[in-house]
């Protein structure tokens, strides 16, 4: 259930900009009854009572960081990063709480202060705060709305042959620190070692989702055919349950 639940998340975001899939992996249980306690007949280790295969259980949800294709859009304030690494973004909360979230989501734009925002009105952070982690107004990008600009591979916005601002990103060396927070944006967790990023960033240009639909199509018909088949198993067993106790124990 847990595999189709996740498969099914896959697909609904298929076309979400920067979506990066989840996939589930699988371990078997330890084939054994119980163990001795305190049992120190062989140097020191329990010895089992017996072994039963329990069969597997899930192990782990992760996500799958592997780039997805480009899609153009010539639009000014779309943005993709060709490597690994993210955009740093203030976020504020319904709490009114403000920190710094982590997105591979481009789909920019420039607002009527001439602040760069993302679609739901977050301010995208220059290369200081997205290397320190600081939300601060000061590290906010901020742009003339009235003029063209152009965002070279490095991240410089540039307006009138001018250097106006920088495009902040940040990577981390463990992706074992990062979870997802919801919205399309990530947490790095305590403990992560933060890194510049060695990305390019591509202007009017949106980095897809890297989920292949027909991949996740095929796995769920899987997934579901073995739920049923378990569905059976678990029915027969059942039944066969209900006879002993009903029936033959009647006698």
């Amino acid at each position: 259930m847990k595999r189709l639940d996740i498969m099914t998340n896959n697909l609904a975001n298929a076309n979400t900009v920067g979506y990066k899939k989840e996939g589930t992996t699988s371990r078997a249980f330890a084939e054994e009854y119980a163990i001795r306690i305190r049992d120190t007949s062989t140097n020191g280790v329990p010895r089992r009572l017996g072994e039963v295969a329990l069969g597997t259980h899930l192990g782990q949800v992760y996500t799958d960081y592997a780039q997805g294709n480009f899609r153009v859009t010539d639009i000014s304030s779309d943005l993709a990063l060709d490597g690994n690494g993210f955009f740093a973004v203030s976020f504020t909360d319904k709490q009114g709480n403000t920190s710094v979230k982590y997105t591979r989501d481009g789909s920019f734009t420039v607002n009527t202060d001439g602040y760069l925002v993302t679609k739901d009105g977050d301010y995208v952070l220059n290369a200081t705060g997205a290397l320190n982690g600081d939300p601060d107004p000061a590290n906010y990008i901020r742009i003339d709305p009235l003029q063209d600009f152009a965002v070279n591979e490095l991240g410089f916005i540039i307006q009138n042959n001018q250097i106006v601002g920088t495009v902040g990103i940040a990577d981390i060396d463990n992706y074992d620190y990062i979870e997802k927070y919801g919205e399309n944006l990530y947490n790095f967790l305590d403990g992560a070692n933060v890194i510049a990023s060695d990305a390019s960033i591509r202007q009017g240009v949106l980095e897809t989702s890297n989920v292949n639909v027909i991949n996740e199509m095929v796995t769920m018909i899987a997934i579901q055919r073995a739920y049923d088949a378990g569905q059976k198993v678990i029915t027969s067993i059942d039944g066969d349950l209900d006879i002993a106790a009903n029936q033959l124990g009647k006698l």
